[in-house]
């Protein structure tokens, strides 16, 4: 019997929340939690090993935050380049794991659920390029084989993050909308009712 793929969690939680006017890692939702804590615990549950949680703006705080958490946290200090930065952090610390595949998420979409990474990552390995689609909008998470590692830490720059790679490469589309609501929180009147 052949074993299943071993998928990994990156969590790109590096920025400064500019526009929130605090670094989007350390926003708590309804019941308190950490938006980095909360979403490294919804890869856990969704099955990935290891975690990795990349921080960067005020990684002492962020890091403080996820002491208690099975993650391993990797700092960006070229943070303030943008996602590019994070990804390619986490991507090269990725590559001494066993892992064939990794899912990537934002720390900015409170609206993730592990039904959707449960989905994204149903059919992985290391050629598998997927992303979310929300009635049929590119979103998160987004799974990328380790076969395309390379090529996107060598192409990952800015904001961008894999976004040109992955329509270069044509990532595969994963409806996502009916499990979950893949918008990103930018700014305090974006956030949902109870966070902080």
């Amino acid at each position: 019997m052949k074993n299943a793929p071993a998928v990994a969690g990156l969590l790109l939680a590096a920025g400064a929340g500019r526009r929130m006017g605090t670094p989007k890692a350390l926003v708590r939702d309804a019941s308190g939690v950490p938006w980095a804590v909360r979403t490294a615990r919804l890869l856990t549950w969704a099955g990935c090993a290891p975690v990795v949680v990349v921080v960067g703006a005020d990684a002492f705080r962020a890091r403080a935050a996820l002491a208690a958490e099975p993650v391993e946290v990797v700092e960006a200090t070229d943070w303030s380049e943008g996602m590019g930065a994070s990804l390619r952090a986490g991507l090269t610390h990725l590559t001494s794991s066993g892992a064939d595949a990794v899912v990537v998420v934002p720390v900015d979409v409170p609206g993730l659920t592990v039904a959707a990474i449960e989905r994204i990552t149903s059919e992985v390995g290391p050629e598998a390029l997927r992303r979310a689609t929300y009635d049929g909008a590119p979103g998160h998470p987004v799974v990328i084989g380790r076969a395309h590692w390379d090529g996107v830490i060598a192409s990952a720059r800015g904001d961008e993050g894999a976004r040109a790679y992955l329509r270069e490469h044509r990532a595969a589309q994963v409806e996502c909308g009916d499990v979950a609501d893949g918008a990103d929180v930018d700014t305090p009147a974006d956030l949902p009712p109870g966070h902080r």
